[in-house]
């Protein structure tokens, strides 16, 4: 059984957290697809041609260590506005997509471009400043030094940028469900994502994964 659930929306808005849990309810298979453009964000800052780095990227790494820094998570957005790595890219994602078991993928583009075709698709979103703050302590703890107001900055500009690219810009599919999760905790967010794929037809426990 093939069934796709496309989770999109902006950074720090919950959607990795909320697509690990749906993939745990359903026993769904996960694709955080971001990773991907991290791992070839994380290979141009070391020197290799971005184009290069995708058609050369292999499962094993999206398992490097440091993918979720600051760093390259700036340079993930910029590789991801080149249409030869979104294109390098695309056979990967829906590949996995329509895996047996079912899948669950997130990032910005899945519902609009990568999985049009999927069977329930959310937006999850939430302010700048709400993620904004959730990335500032998210970065914090780990030991980066840092401030808000450089966070916020940053945050605003990478939306700018994933909404205005001219290859794929990040916005919600026709069909969409939106959550905004601004003011809610994460335990009503994925009820409420979990009720929305319910009501596209999934199973809880019907997959593989």
């Amino acid at each position: 059984m093939a069934f796709t659930i496309a989770i999109d929306g902006p950074a720090a808005a919950g959607k990795g957290t909320i697509s690990r849990a749906v993939a745990a309810h359903f026993g769904f298979a996960h694709l955080d697809t971001g990773l991907l453009y991290r791992a070839v964000g994380r290979k141009m800052l070391e020197g290799t041609d971005p184009t290069e780095a995708a058609l050369a990227l292999v499962p094993e790494d999206l398992q490097t260590e440091g993918l979720r820094t600051a760093d390259v998570g700036i340079a993930a957005s910029r590789v991801a506005v080149i249409p030869e790595v979104r294109a390098a890219l695309l056979d990967f994602q829906r590949a996995f997509a329509r895996r047996d078991g079912g899948a669950v993928l997130d990032g910005r583009d899945i519902g609009t471009v990568i999985c049009p075709e999927a069977e329930a698709k959310l937006f999850v979103t939430a302010s700048a400043e709400v993620r904004a703050r959730r990335r500032f302590e998210e970065l914090v703890a780990g030991g980066a030094e840092t401030d808000y107001q450089t966070v916020l900055n940053d945050t605003r500009e990478r939306d700018h940028r994933d909404a205005t690219r001219a290859d794929a810009p990040l916005k919600p599919a026709e069909d969409a469900v939106m959550i905004d999760t601004s003011k809610m905790d994460i335990d009503a967010a994925v009820a409420a994502a979990i009720a929305a794929i319910v009501s596209r037809g999934a199973t809880a426990g019907e997959g593989t994964a």
